[in-house]
């Protein structure tokens, strides 16, 4: 069944739209289809992406990847341990000709910021990420200021045990739509890159494959995706059966449903489909819950995060 929207945009424009970004950044980022195609989903549910890997495995080249390949606006953050939440979005800036304060709006008034390495700052520059994600816009100095639309911040995170990292406190951590891991690539991938790399990046020849509206119409075709009662009913069977399950001291909120349902609708549209199976749902549940859960620990190694949602998802009847 094909969905025609205003302007005559069906589902079907939206699947090609998508294939063509992100065929696009698969020019910078080889051999990561999945990932990538998750990252674009995260961005047209207009949620925040966590990418947790160690350094130099392609995490900031995804997120510049695909603000160049939409066309819209890219500013980077380096979080550092002196980071201030003034460096993030902004404030009162001295003018020395009259005597009086200017606000200065900060790096994060952009339409993708690329937060690198956000676990390297200290926690109260953490947090002043925190009002710009939920409610997409900030306060300075009293006034409230609205920030582009769209919006969505695509953090990096390196493994909580390397040298010189705070752990993201999980207020933050439920902010992001997704958490998604890179990983190395394959023997080939990795060969092949050593000539396509020799003398420049990819990311430097890159371009817009969206038109002027082309992703404001593929935004709204997500959020046009059917979401069938009973498909409603398992999401929140499985996010509900995190709150229960013995390896699992504190489940998914209701966010975390939330999450569920906007990054499967998303991830429906993107692939042409007007509606939200089953499947897609297990598709995308650990991406979306593994890292809202804390795992019980008792003086044991707890169990890995995405292993814990893998069993309920087994432990789930899918419906017809």
């Amino acid at each position: 069944m094909s969905q025609t929207h205003a302007g005559g945009w069906t589902a079907k424009n939206s699947a090609q739209l998508a294939a063509a970004i992100v065929q696009n950044v698969e020019q910078v980022l080889q051999g990561k289809h999945r990932q990538v195609e998750l990252a674009l989903a995260a961005v047209v549910a207009g949620g925040h992406l966590l990418i947790e890997d160690v350094p130099g495995l392609g995490k900031t080249m995804l997120a510049r990847a695909l603000a160049v390949s939409i066309g819209l606006s890219f500013k980077r953050i380096q979080f550092t341990a002196d980071l201030m939440p003034s460096d993030i979005v902004g404030g009162p800036v001295y003018n020395p000709k009259d005597g009086s304060f200017v606000l200065r709006p900060g790096p994060v008034f952009a339409n993708i910021v690329l937060a690198d390495e956000i676990n390297r700052a200290n926690p109260r520059a953490q947090s002043a990420l925190l009002e710009c994600m939920e409610e997409g816009q900030i306060t300075l100095d009293g006034q409230t200021m609205p920030l582009p639309a769209p919006f969505a911040v695509l953090a990096t995170q390196n493994p909580i045990d390397m040298a010189g990292t705070y752990p993201l406190p999980e207020a933050q951590l439920d902010r992001f739509l997704i958490r998604l891991s890179l990983g190395y690539p394959d023997a080939a991938t990795e060969a092949d890159l050593v000539n396509t790399q020799q003398f420049s990046h990819p990311i430097s020849r890159l371009q817009p494959v969206c038109q002027m509206g082309e992703f404001a119409q593929l935004v709204a075709s997500a959020r046009d995706v059917t979401v069938t009662p009973e498909v409603a009913e398992f999401m929140a069977s499985i996010v509900g059966a995190t709150r229960q399950h013995a390896g699992i001291r504190f489940g998914a909120s209701p966010r975390g449903t939330l999450g569920l349902a906007r990054m499967a609708r998303a991830l429906s549209c993107i692939r042409g489909r007007s509606y939200v199976d089953p499947a897609v749902v297990r598709e995308v549940a650990v991406p979306v819950l593994a890292h809202r859960i804390i795992a019980q620990t008792q003086g044991t190694e707890p169990e890995p995060a995405a292993t814990l949602i893998q069993a309920i998802l087994l432990s789930q009847r899918t419906p017809q």
